[in-house]
C-alpha cells in the first residue's frame, strides 16, 4: 500500500524525534503520561512489543530500556534509519498490511497511524492487523488526536470545522483525522474486536492552559518542573472521569484481544 507523499514530505522536513523530547512542557507531559498509562497495562518484560508507526523510536527507546523486546514498524524510511541508529530493531512497513505473523507479539502499539488514515475503512484495516499480530489476551494501544481540542485553544484556526467533521486540513502537512473519545473506544471494540477497552485523555485538563501559554508567548517552552507536576496531577485525576477526556490534546485507548476462550 502506498504512503501518501505529503506524509513522507511532512516528516522528512520536521524532526519527529524531538517532538516529545525537546523540553517542551506539553511534549514532556505527553511522554510521561503515555509511559505511565502503557506501563499500567503492558505485560511484564521481556514481553515483545510491536511499535507500529513508531517513528524514530521515542517510545521504543524507553520500552527497550525497561527490558521489552521491541520492533519498530514505520512507513517512513528516514524514521526507520533514525531508530536503527539508536540500536533499535526497526523495519519499513505499513499499519494496514503488516508483515508480522499472526499472534507473534505480546502487545501492539498504534501511537501514530490512526490520525494519518482519514478513511474509516483504512483505519479498520490497521485495527484488524493489530489484532491479528497480537497474541490472544494481548494488549493493543492506540492514540488519536482529540477532535474537540481546537475549541479549547483560542489560537486554533479550524476548531469548529474539525469538531463537526473530524478532518483537519493542514496548510503545512497532510490531512489528519481527529477522533471523539467515544468514537475511538467504539473503533477499538468494533473494528479492532477488542475487549476491556478504556479511553484516556493523555495530557488532561491542563492542555488548554498550556496551549494558551504557547500561543500568547509564541514559544513552545519548558515551563519548569512545578508546572509539569501540576499538569500531571490534573491528568491523573481526570482518569476517573471519562467526560474530561475531551480536554486533552491526545487520546489513548487500551484494549485486549480476546483470549482463546473469548
Amino acid at each position: 500500500m502506498a504512503l501518501l507523499p505529503e506524509i513522507t514530505a511532512f516528516y522528512r522536513a520536521g524532526d519527529e524525534a524531538a517532538r516529545l523530547t525537546s523540553g517542551r512542557t506539553l511534549g514532556a507531559l505527553e511522554l510521561v503520561r503515555t509511559r505511565e498509562l502503557l506501563r499500567s497495562r503492558l505485560p511484564d518484560p521481556p514481553a515483545s512489543v510491536l511499535d507500529v508507526g513508531g517513528g524514530p523510536g521515542a517510545h521504543a527507546r524507553w520500552l527497550t530500556d525497561d527490558g521489552y523486546r521491541v520492533v519498530v514498524v514505520d512507513p517512513v524510511e528516514w524514521h526507520v534509519q533514525q531508530a536503527r541508529d539508536q540500536g533499535l530493531t526497526a523495519v519499513v512497513g505499513d499499519a494496514r498490511q503488516l508483515a508480522q505473523p499472526d499472534g507473534s507479539f505480546d502487545a501492539v502499539l498504534l501511537l501514530g497511524p490512526l490520525y494519518h488514515l482519514p478513511d474509516a475503512e483504512e483505519r479498520a484495516r490497521a485495527w484488524h492487523e493489530a489484532r491479528r499480530v497480537v497474541t490472544p489476551g494481548g494488549l493493543v494501544a492506540a492514540a488519536g488526536i482529540n477532535r474537540y481540542v481546537g475549541l479549547l485553544d483560542l489560537g486554533a484556526e479550524t476548531g469548529p470545522d474539525v469538531a463537526s467533521t473530524g478532518m483537519r486540513v493542514r496548510r503545512d502537512g497532510p490531512t489528519t483525522y481527529c477522533h471523539a473519545a467515544e468514537e475511538l473506544g467504539e473503533e477499538a471494540r468494533r473494528a479492532g474486536g477488542l475487549e476491556r477497552v478504556e479511553v484516556f485523555g493523555v495530557q488532561g485538563p491542563a492542555s488548554a492552559a498550556l496551549l494558551e501559554r504557547e500561543r500568547r508567548t509564541g514559544r513552545k517552552e519548558d515551563l519548569g518542573p512545578e508546572v509539569l507536576a501540576k499538569a500531571l496531577a490534573a491528568a491523573r485525576c481526570a482518569d476517573g472521569h471519562p467526560g474530561l477526556a475531551v480536554t486533552s490534546v491526545h487520546l489513548l485507548v487500551l484494549g485486549c484481544r480476546p483470549d482463546a476462550r473469548g
